[in-house]
């Protein structure tokens, strides 16, 4: 059997990040936890920025974090090289009101956020992870402790149809169950003052979605697969901040960015239809080239653009979804998403130039294309390539499960997309 100790740690690696991350916020918490330990320092956007080549910075903007090595050339001569991923996955979004009373029951009022898979998150045991804005505006990161949430099943005796297949109204049968009514028990605001340790009259808003409290494990009749909430696309995240951390310094700039909101189209002051990358470039530029009018144009047509998000594996068995020629297996390595309307931003120069990356890295290369009968999902890809003019392609390491609350990828993929999105970086060093 093949050493597989590679792919495992950085499996581990990525298994802790996800722990670490229940939220977009806590998310970008975790990967700026990572860059300053690296070294990075962390760039506020109310501040003039000092910059030096070499140098390895953050900027945060909500659940969106943009990070970069400032390469030894001005980016109008040297361009960049990026890789971008979204810190979000499909859940539940906690209700302003959320104190929900009925049947002898406290519940908590969510919406769905996102296209998941909401079956899946039936008689799971569940959190509420998120952050609270306090009196005076401090803002806090909270995870409340232990499994307080549960959607319970309807029990099959009481609605034998559910075998004919299986409706839930997100309205009426969505709504997770905190505790018996007794009009004494805390709800979820006092929980949440507690775990910001403040008074509950302290709590003025928040932004807050459900978690998964299962950790993230290993599966598989070798163990080689790892089974876990919001892979999609916290694997990419993972790997993008761990390759720029890996990658040479050289000429050019290394950006990574992790968006927010991109399950839900984007459209944010922090998601990839926002100005955020666009802002932080702007001001790299203006650093860096600050006497050339012509500069950041200059700087975009000698970019290219990674946009790492999770792809389908073929399943086993449900392969007649799949388009038979375009089947990535997991554990087979990064996949190249192509689709011929634009719902993926790769065109041939730039799938040719990551296959050569690849090649360089001694990393193999799948590609996805949909059946022509059938949709595909999206990306920032599209999105930021439209946004900036940037050459743009669309990759992801294969997955199962995608959009359930608990899915399912390789441990074995982990170190061939960091090693192909490092050789992406160093792309010319």
């Amino acid at each position: 059997m093949p050493d597989l100790s590679p792919g495992l740690s950085l499996g581990d690696d990525l298994r802790a990040l996800v722990d670490a991350s229940p939220s977009p916020f806590h998310a970008v918490a975790e990967l700026t936890r990572r860059l300053t330990a690296a070294g990075a320092t962390v760039l506020a956007e109310d501040d003039a920025w000092t910059l030096v080549p070499g140098g390895l910075y953050a900027v945060v903007r909500g659940g969106s974090v943009v990070a970069f090595r400032l390469g030894a050339a001005p980016l109008a001569e040297a361009g960049m090289r990026l890789v971008g991923a979204h810190t979000d996955s499909p859940t539940f979004r906690v209700r302003p009101r959320s104190d929900v009373r009925q049947a002898g029951y406290r519940l908590v009022g969510v919406e769905p956020y996102g296209g998941g898979l909401w079956h899946t998150w039936l008689d799971r045991e569940l959190t509420v992870a998120g952050r609270v804005v306090l009196r005076g505006g401090r803002t806090e990161l909270v995870r409340l402790d232990g499994a307080p949430l549960r959607l319970p099943s309807l029990a099959i005796h009481l609605d034998r149809s559910v075998r004919e297949g299986l409706t839930l109204d997100p309205q009426r049968h969505l709504v997770p169950v905190w505790s018996r009514d007794l009009g004494t028990e805390p709800g979820l605001t006092e929980a949440l003052a507690e775990a910001a340790g403040v008074a509950p009259a302290d709590v003025l808003a928040s932004d807050l979605v459900l978690a998964d409290t299962q950790p993230a494990g290993t599966t598989g009749a070798d163990g080689t697969w790892i089974a876990a909430p919001r892979l999609d696309n916290l694997a990419s995240c993972h790997a993008g901040v761990t390759a720029l951390l890996a990658a040479a310094p050289g000429a050019r700039t290394q950006v990574f960015v992790a968006n927010d909101h991109e399950e839900v189209g984007s459209g944010s002051m922090s998601g990839a239809r926002g100005s955020f990358l666009e802002d932080v470039v702007r001001r790299v530029v203006a650093v860096t080239d600050g006497g050339d009018p012509q500069a950041l144009p200059r700087a975009l047509a000698r970019s290219r653009l990674v946009s790492a998000d999770m792809a389908h594996a073929v399943h086993p068995t449900r392969y007649d979804r799949h388009e038979p020629a375009h089947a990535p297996q997991l554990g087979g390595g990064p996949v190249v998403k192509v689709n011929a309307n634009q719902a993926y931003a790769t065109d041939a120069a730039g799938g040719a130039w990551f296959a050569e990356r690849c090649a360089e890295a001694g990393v193999p290369v799948q590609t996805f294309v949909s059946r022509a009968d059938l949709p595909c999902g999206s990306t920032i890809g599209p999105l930021t390539a439209t946004r900036l003019g940037l050459a743009t392609v669309d990759v992801g390491a294969p997955m199962l499960a995608m959009h359930s609350c608990r899915e399912l990828a390789s441990a074995l993929d982990v170190p061939l997309v960091v090693g192909a999105l490092t050789a992406c970086y160093e792309d010319g060093v």
